[in-house]
């Protein structure tokens, strides 16, 4: 099992940036794949970034290119999501999510595929 502690959300104004951080509690990490997902009122959990932790790959929704970019820090072993010019829509709670199947399965962008979920940080951007 793996818990997952989010933090780096809070209030932006259109245009800015934030820097949220997802720290799995295993120190081994081969073979996950972490990838962030967020959920705005009324709405499915969305994908937004993902890291492949073996391959060392990265994944974005069309939403996120080019503003986010989700990066691994081997020394605090953290997956961290950087969002840059902020949208109103994308105001949402953001949650850590991490994939531990076995077998180096495909990378998969779907929530089904994430077992392990943090308690989700609130990204509220003002307009």
């Amino acid at each position: 099992q793996v818990q997952l502690v989010e933090s780096g959300g809070g209030l932006v104004q259109a245009g800015g940036s934030l820097r949220l951080s997802c720290a799995p509690s295993r120190r081994t990490v081969s073979g996950y794949r972490v990838s962030w997902f967020r959920q705005a009122p009324g709405k499915e959990h969305e994908f937004v970034a993902g890291h492949d932790w073996t391959t060392g790959s990265a994944y974005y929704a069309d939403s996120g290119k080019g503003r986010f970019t989700i990066s691994r820090d081997n020394a605090k072993n953290t997956v961290d999501l950087q969002m840059n010019s902020f949208k109103p829509e994308d105001t949402a709670v953001y949650y850590c999510a991490a994939d531990l199947r076995p077998g180096l399965p495909a990378f998969s962008q779907r929530t089904r595929a994430y077992a392990y979920w943090g308690q989700g940080t609130q990204v509220t951007v003002s307009s």
